[in-house]
């Protein structure tokens, strides 16, 4: 027979300080492992998590992962995360760790990618765009395409900016199994435009950013975008606009051609040039931005 007294004396009868000991003397049940231990999965465990006081981040993938209880921070990994649960406040909801060492720096010239940093208020501190050859390789995917040469992008501006936060992007688009880089003359430019008249095609842009102690993240992001039929005014007046040159198959949708688009699904940010989402969990996974 058990002694009621005893289990009394070990056991408290208060709710309160009962949840206060396993704050104190437990660590807190992870949210993730509650939904799979109880068959719940990945969605209905971080519900779980969040009734039992369990703060986390998500990743873009969906999944989640613990975030220390308390004041303490978030320690920094190579593999960015984004906390969507925290709405932007009007300060843009996050600060620039130093405010000049270590420098941002952008390997593009691009004044669309200015302006985009600018929209979320990250200023770099200086532009260094990256000279390099941008052909695809045989057998390349256009994904894997955008991601190599944002990659070398921003490790060709690295090698002469140490000690440097360096962003790289790449924007590839495709139409059906044709990849369009930048046209380089006038009629390239038409034919580009004609082919993506009256149909749908892709957008791939990678962003990639390297760390001052070398460490290299990538994120791509796509998007699908669809052209109404354009008349021969519609190309010709496209191509006396002038935005052909120098933007991937041959339009700049934040331009004139944004008159022309009767659909798109996925990141616009990223279909200018720069997708503001992935870029801000990089700059926030590598320590450059907290939240």
């Amino acid at each position: 027979m058990i002694a009621t007294g005893s289990l009394a004396g070990k056991v408290s009868s208060s709710p309160a300080s009962s949840r206060a000991s396993v704050s104190e003397g437990c660590p807190a049940p992870d949210p993730g492992s509650a939904g799979r231990a109880s068959g719940l999965g990945w969605d209905r465990g971080r519900r779980l998590g969040r009734f039992l006081g369990i703060p986390s981040v998500r990743r873009r993938s969906g999944m989640s992962v613990r975030a220390p209880v308390g004041s303490q921070p978030l320690a920094q990994s190579c593999v960015p995360t984004c906390d969507e649960d925290t709405p932007l406040t009007a300060d843009y909801g996050w600060r620039v760790t130093s405010t000049s060492d270590p420098r941002l720096v952008l390997a593009s010239a691009s004044p669309r990618r200015l302006d985009l940093l600018a929209q979320v208020g990250v200023k770099p501190d200086a532009v260094d765009p990256a000279d390099i050859d941008e052909r695809a390789l045989k057998r390349e995917t256009p994904r894997r395409m955008a991601q190599r040469l944002a990659e070398l992008k921003a490790t060709t501006t690295a090698a002469r900016q140490p000690g440097a936060f360096v962003i790289g992007a790449d924007t590839i688009v495709v139409a059906g199994a044709r990849v369009m880089g930048k046209p380089s003359t006038r009629e390239e430019a038409e034919r580009m435009l004609t082919v993506l008249s009256g149909r749908g095609h892709q957008v791939y842009t990678a962003v990639a950013v390297i760390a001052p102690d070398g460490r290299l993240a990538v994120r791509l992001a796509e998007a699908r975008i669809r052209v109404k039929s354009l008349s021969s005014g519609n190309i010709a007046a496209l191509l006396d606009s002038g935005e052909w040159l120098g933007a991937a198959g041959g339009y700049r949708i934040q331009g004139l051609a944004g008159a022309f688009v009767t659909s798109l699904t996925g990141s616009y940010s990223a279909v200018v040039g720069l997708p503001l989402y992935e870029l801000v969990c990089l700059l926030e996974g590598l320590g450059y931005i907290r939240p």
